[in-house]
C-alpha cells in the first residue's frame, strides 16, 4: 500500500469530536445564533433517498427554487442561464474551493493559486466581474484583489449552490457583470423546524493528496416556530505530490463555524447568524528552500460575520413579499514571509439589501430593490500596493416577469453609485447602469427556446484604480490607472432546451461586446527587487474594447432503467473566445472543454466514471505563454443505507486517475505550480 493511504483514521475522529465540541465557541455563540435549514429552496442537506433514480439529478433540479432570483423562479423556469448544485450532485463535487466545487458546470471554471484558494471563472471572467454571494449577501472578503487570496466561503456547509451565467448587474450591481455564484446555506430558517436532524462527513485523501476534511451540521426547532442551526468544518491537508514530485507549500488548514436561530411562521420570518471563518494556508508559488531552512510564504485568514434576515408574507396583499437582509463582516488576512509578517489585509464591511414583490393584474409579476453597502480596505506592510480605500455603493433595481401559454418575458433595469476615497488624495465616483430583456419560447413539451438582451456596466475595482507596488504573491510589480472609465457590456445570448424521457440537453451561444474593458498586461519591462535581489515583470491595467464570445452545452441521455439499474450518460462541453476589438488576444483566458460520465444507480448503490478533456490554450497575449491540454479521468462509487429515521453513507472518489500532468491556464503561477496526480478520498455520510 502506498504511504500516503495510511490514514489517520484516529487524528480525523478525534478533530471531528474536538470540532463540534468548540464550533459552538468558534461561532461566537454568545453574540448571534444560525439557522436551521430552509424548505425554499428545498434542503437536500439532511437525508438522501437510497432508491431515487437518475431523474433527479435533471429534472428535480429544475424545479429547484433559485433564491438568487427576487421573484423566486424555480431553475427551469427561468430564461436566464442558471445552474444549480443541490443534493448527491452537490455531494459528489464538494471540495477544498468554492471555484473547484463548480467547475464540473458547463461554461464554469476556476482559478488556482494551490488547493487552498480556487475563485470561479465564468465564462472566461472571473475576479471583480463574478459576485461570489453567502445567501445573497457579497462574502466581503478580498479575493478580488489578488489570486491567492481565498474567498471566505466553506462548500461542504452549501445546501445548494447557483450559478447565474452571464450579466446578473442588474440583480448585484457592479460586481456581477461576469455573473454569480450564491452558496446556499440554510444558517437561518424561513419555514419552521419540526424535530432534530442533521448530517456529519468524515473524508480522508490519500494518493497524492494527504489529509482530511471533517463537517457536521444540525437543525432542531419545535414546530412553532423557533429554529436553531449550529454547524462546523475542520480541514487537514499536507503538501500535495504532482506527476513531476511534491508541490511544495500547498498545505492547507481551515476551520469554519457558525450558529443561529429564527422564529418563523405563516407571517413570515426573522433571524441572526454569527459565523467564524479562520483559514491558513502556503502560497506555493513561495514555497522557500527547505534545504536550508527557510520557510515558504503563507497566509493567515480570518473573518468574523453577523447577519440578519427576514421577510413578511403576504405584507399588501396576496402574491406580495418583503424581504431584508444584513451583514456585518470584519475581515482580516496576514501574509508571512516565513514566519515575517510581511503585509496585513483588512476589510470592514456593512451590505444591506431589501426587496419587495408584486403581482399585478394580467399575470404580471414584479420585484424592486434597494441595495447598498459601505467597506473600507486597507493593506499595511510590504506589499501594500493598494491605498487605503473607502467604497460605498449604493443601487436600485426592479423587475417584472409575465408568463403565457407558451410565452415568458422579463425585463429589468437597475442603476447604481459607487464612491471611492483614497488616503493618498486620489477620489473616484461611478454610475454604472444596467437594462436586461430577456424571453422563452416554448414550442412544445420537449422544446424551448431562450434568449437574452443585456446591457451591463462595471465600475473599475480598488485595485484596478489604484495599484502601484510589488505584489509578491502573483510575482510582479501592478500599476493601476485612477483614470479608467466605466466598463460596459453588450450581450446577446440564444439558449435551446430540450426534454423528454430519455434526453436532458441544452444549449446556449453568446456574443458579448465590451467597451473600455479592463485587464491587466505584463508591460514587458522589469522592478528590481532589492530586498530579493531579483527582478518583477512589470503589469500594468489599462482598458480597451473586446469581444467575448462562446458556447457551451450539455446532455443527460437516460440509457436504462431495468433491472440492473439506472444507466445514464452525460456529456458536454463548453469554449470562449476573448480578443481585443483592434486584433490581440486578451491574457489568462480559461481553454475550452470537452467531456463525458457514464452513471449508475442501483438500490442502495450509485458509481460513475468520467473523463474531462481541457484544451491546449495557444491563442495566448503579448508576453503570454501557451498552456497544453490535459485530460483527467474521474470515477465515484457510493453505498447508502437507509435505518428508520437515520442513513449513513459510504464512498470512494478517484481523482486524475491516469496521473495527468497538468497546469491551470488562467493562473499566474502555471509555471510553477501544477494540479495534484492521482488521488483518492475515502468517507462516511451520517444522515439524521
Amino acid at each position: 500500500m502506498h504511504p500516503r493511504l495510511a490514514f489517520s483514521f484516529r487524528r480525523s475522529t478525534l478533530s471531528l469530536a474536538l470540532t463540534s465540541l468548540l464550533t459552538p465557541a468558534l461561532a461566537m455563540a454568545e453574540d448571534a445564533p444560525a439557522a436551521a435549514d430552509p424548505q425554499t429552496p428545498p434542503s437536500s442537506d439532511t437525508r438522501h433517498d437510497a432508491t431515487a433514480s437518475s431523474d433527479r439529478h435533471v429534472k428535480d433540479l429544475d424545479k429547484v427554487v433559485v433564491t438568487a432570483s427576487p421573484l423566486r423562479d424555480a431553475a427551469g423556469e427561468l430564461s436566464r442561464p442558471v445552474e444549480v448544485l443541490a443534493g448527491e450532485r452537490l455531494d459528489e463535487v464538494r471540495s477544498s474551493s468554492l471555484g473547484e466545487t463548480v467547475a464540473s458546470l458547463p461554461g464554469v471554471q476556476s482559478s488556482n493559486f494551490g488547493p487552498g484558494v480556487g475563485r470561479p471563472i465564468i465564462r472566461g471572467l472571473d475576479g471583480p466581474r463574478v459576485a461570489v454571494l453567502r445567501d445573497g449577501l457579497s462574502t466581503q472578503d478580498v479575493s478580488t484583489v489578488s489570486q491567492d487570496h481565498s474567498p471566505a466561503i466553506e462548500p461542504f456547509l452549501a445546501n445548494q449552490i447557483e450559478v447565474l451565467k452571464g450579466p446578473s448587474t442588474l440583480l448585484y450591481g457592479s460586481g456581477a457583470i461576469g455573473g454569480v455564484v450564491n452558496v446556499v446555506d440554510g444558517r437561518i430558517a424561513e419555514t419552521p423546524v419540526d424535530g432534530f436532524s442533521g448530517r456529519a462527513e468524515v473524508r480522508f485523501d490519500g494518493g497524492d493528496k494527504d489529509g482530511n476534511t471533517d463537517m457536521f451540521r444540525v437543525d432542531a426547532g419545535n414546530g412553532s416556530g423557533l429554529s436553531i442551526h449550529a454547524d462546523g468544518v475542520y480541514r487537514n491537508q499536507n503538501d500535495y505530490d504532482t506527476p513531476q514530485g511534491r508541490q511544495l507549500n500547498s498545505w492547507i488548514d481551515s476551520k469554519v463555524g457558525s450558529v443561529g436561530a429564527s422564529l418563523s411562521g405563516d407571517w413570515g420570518f426573522v433571524g441572526l447568524s454569527a459565523s467564524r471563518f479562520r483559514d491558513n494556508y502556503g502560497n506555493p508559488g513561495e514555497p522557500g528552500d527547505p534545504t536550508i531552512g527557510e520557510r515558504g510564504v503563507s497566509l493567515k485568514l480570518q473573518q468574523d460575520r453577523y447577519d440578519l434576515k427576514g421577510g413578511l408574507t403576504d405584507p399588501w396583499g396576496e402574491g406580495s413579499a418583503l424581504r431584508y437582509s444584513f451583514g456585518h463582516t470584519d475581515y482580516a488576512h496576514t501574509e508571512f514571509e516565513g514566519a515575517e509578517v510581511g503585509t496585513v489585509f483588512t476589510k470592514r464591511a456593512n451590505e444591506g439589501r431589501v426587496e419587495a414583490s408584486f403581482t399585478f393584474g394580467g399575470g404580471w409579476q414584479t420585484a424592486f430593490g434597494l441595495q447598498g453597502s459601505d467597506t473600507t480596505f486597507q493593506a499595511i506592510g510590504e506589499e501594500s500596493f493598494v491605498p487605503k480605500t473607502d467604497t460605498r455603493s449604493l443601487g436600485v433595481f426592479g423587475v417584472a416577469r409575465n408568463s403565457w401559454e407558451r410565452v415568458t418575458a422579463e425585463v429589468g433595469a437597475r442603476v447604481d453609485k459607487v464612491k471611492y476615497r483614497t488616503d493618498i488624495g486620489v477620489d473616484r465616483d461611478f454610475t454604472p447602469t444596467s437594462f436586461s430583456a430577456s424571453g422563452g419560447f416554448r414550442f412544445n413539451e420537449q422544446w424551448r427556446l431562450t434568449a437574452n438582451l443585456d446591457h451591463a456596466e462595471r465600475a473599475p475595482a480598488e485595485e484596478e484604480l489604484f495599484a502601484n507596488g510589488p505584489h509578491i504573491a502573483t510575482l510582479a510589480y501592478e500599476i493601476g490607472d485612477a483614470d479608467l472609465k466605466t466598463e460596459k457590456a453588450n450581450q446577446a445570448e440564444l439558449g435551446l432546451n430540450f426534454q423528454n424521457a430519455w434526453v436532458d440537453a441544452k444549449i446556449a451561444a453568446y456574443y458579448n461586446r465590451y467597451n473600455d474593458f479592463v485587464y491587466i498586461v505584463d508591460t514587458g519591462g522589469q522592478w528590481f527587487n532589492e530586498e530579493d535581489n531579483d527582478f518583477l515583470p512589470i503589469r500594468q491595467w489599462t482598458q480597451n474594447d473586446a469581444v467575448f464570445h462562446g458556447f457551451e452545452g450539455e446532455a443527460t441521455f437516460h440509457l436504462a432503467d431495468n433491472d440492473t439499474g439506472a444507466w445514464d450518460l452525460r456529456v458536454f462541453g463548453d469554449t470562449v473566445r476573448a480578443r481585443l476589438k483592434d486584433g490581440g488576444n486578451l491574457p489568462r483566458i480559461a481553454p475550452g472543454r470537452v467531456g463525458a460520465q457514464m452513471r449508475w444507480n442501483a438500490d442502495a448503490w450509485r458509481a460513475s466514471l468520467g473523463a474531462t478533456r481541457t484544451m491546449k490554450q495557444d491563442k495566448v497575449a503579448v508576453n503570454e505563454t501557451p498552456t497544453d491540454g490535459y485530460t483527467f479521468v474521474d470515477a465515484h462509487l457510493a453505498y447508502h443505507v437507509d435505518r428508520g429515521s437515520n442513513a449513513w453513507e459510504v464512498f470512494l472518489d478517484g481523482n486524475n486517475l491516469t496521473n495527468q500532468d497538468a497546469r491551470v491556464h488562467t493562473s499566474f503561477l502555471k509555471d510553477d505550480v501544477m494540479l495534484p496526480g492521482r488521488s483518492a478520498s475515502f468517507g462516511v455520510r451520517l444522515f439524521f
